[in-house]
């Protein structure tokens, strides 16, 4: 009994400030339909970002304690799309400096626009979309969810440290994988992949259409070391490996690709993380929930850091001034151009993690995970640091 009122005690907003971190979720979002939940595609959403954060929350608890701050969590979720930026907004005004948003590209793009500087600090957990750091970015957005060209970045690299120069890419007829074929285009132009074709798939229930999704027709009538893919759905991808005409390994939206976190890392502390979210979400941790637990991770370390007041908290992790441990090697930071989380990624297939990038040999001036994703002198975002 005594150890339970002490506990309440150190927990009371009497004991301590208290700082509000607020998820927000779209109700009619697509990522998270039961039905898509339940393909489990790789490398896809699988559940709520609410899970992870309230995880780092408690991890956290006893250093903002140390440091007379608590923090509490919230969900908050909006009924439609455009609702989003009309409730960011609310958040706002009522004091919420802390919101994390678990939302597609276009609603996270109206919530950036809907808060002014000095007013909250919005973290992009679930979208990965290029634009979001470059030429539509904001002053108020931090991203922890590593971009399209980060992950890209490092398939590329991998496959130039294994000499797989020639590559075939296979890509989707929507947007979304317009923008990952573009992005892996990029990468092979950077690290020196060369294309042996490109070719375009499309699922259909039409008959006529069948041999646009023929794996065997869309791998042969060519030689290459590996088949590269962009499926921002998942389902053709899925049916790639070991199907291919030629004997070779797939990469990208399906067999090895390029993730924030995996189940199976078994380094830095990588199980015991994976244990305590596994406790309390019931399922395996994914990349996107990583993404929510290392925000949260580094409000809580910007408050004991900047205990002064929310100025100075957005401050520093604006100007990667903020470091974090990411459980995954070097301290994390936000850059300071684009406001991205600079870290490394897991080179992964579904069943365990074969290595990290930047791969071995890959270097950079002055951090080597600025090799992942577009460098200062190359971003497009020109919103005021």
């Amino acid at each position: 009994m005594l150890a339970f009122t002490l506990a309440a005690v150190l927990a009371s907003p009497l004991h301590a400030a208290e700082v509000r971190v607020a998820v927000v979720s779209l109700a009619d979002d697509a990522r998270h339909a039961p039905r898509r939940l339940a393909q489990r595609y790789p490398d896809q959403p699988q559940g709520s970002a609410l899970d992870a954060a309230r995880v780092a929350a408690a991890e956290a608890r006893f250093a903002l304690e140390a440091a007379g701050q608590s923090l509490r969590v919230e969900a908050q979720q909006a009924r439609t799309e455009a609702e989003v930026a009309t409730l960011v907004a609310a958040l706002a005004r009522q004091g919420t400096r802390f919101i994390l948003l678990d939302l597609p590209p276009a609603s996270v793009r109206a919530a950036a626009g809907a808060v002014r500087p000095g007013e909250a600090l919005l973290f992009n957990v679930s979208a990965d979309d290029d634009a979001l750091r470059g030429a539509g970015c904001a002053p108020v957005l931090l991203h922890t969810l590593p971009s399209m060209r980060m992950r890209a970045d490092a398939l590329m690299q991998y496959l130039a440290a294994r000499k797989w120069r020639r590559a075939l890419l296979l890509s989707g007829p929507t947007a979304a994988d317009a923008a990952q074929r573009d992005a892996l285009v990029g990468a092979a132009r950077r690290f020196g992949i060369a294309w042996s074709a490109q070719r375009a798939f499309r699922l259909s229930n039409d008959p006529r259409e069948r041999d646009q999704a023929n794996v065997r027709l869309l791998t042969g009538g060519a030689d290459y070391d590996v088949v590269v893919v962009a499926d921002a759905d998942g389902e053709f991808a899925r049916g790639l490996p070991y199907a291919t005409q030629l004997p070779r390994p797939v990469v990208g939206a399906s067999g090895l690709g390029a993730q924030a976190w995996h189940w199976a890392w078994e380094r830095n502390g990588g199980p015991q993380l994976n244990r305590r979210f596994a406790r309390a979400a019931g399922r395996p941790m994914t990349g996107y929930d990583w993404a929510a637990w290392v925000a949260v991770k580094a409000i809580a370390e910007s408050v004991v850091r900047q205990p002064a007041g929310f100025a100075a908290q957005a401050q520093a992790l604006a100007a990667g001034q903020v470091v974090v441990d990411g459980f995954k090697g070097p301290p994390l930071s936000f850059r300071r151009w684009d406001r991205q989380l600079r870290q490394p990624l897991m080179l992964a297939h579904p069943d365990g993690v074969i290595g990290t990038a930047p791969v071995e040999g890959v270097l950079h001036p002055k951090n080597n995970l600025d090799t992942l994703g577009a460098d200062e002198a190359d971003t497009a975002c020109r919103a005021p640091t």
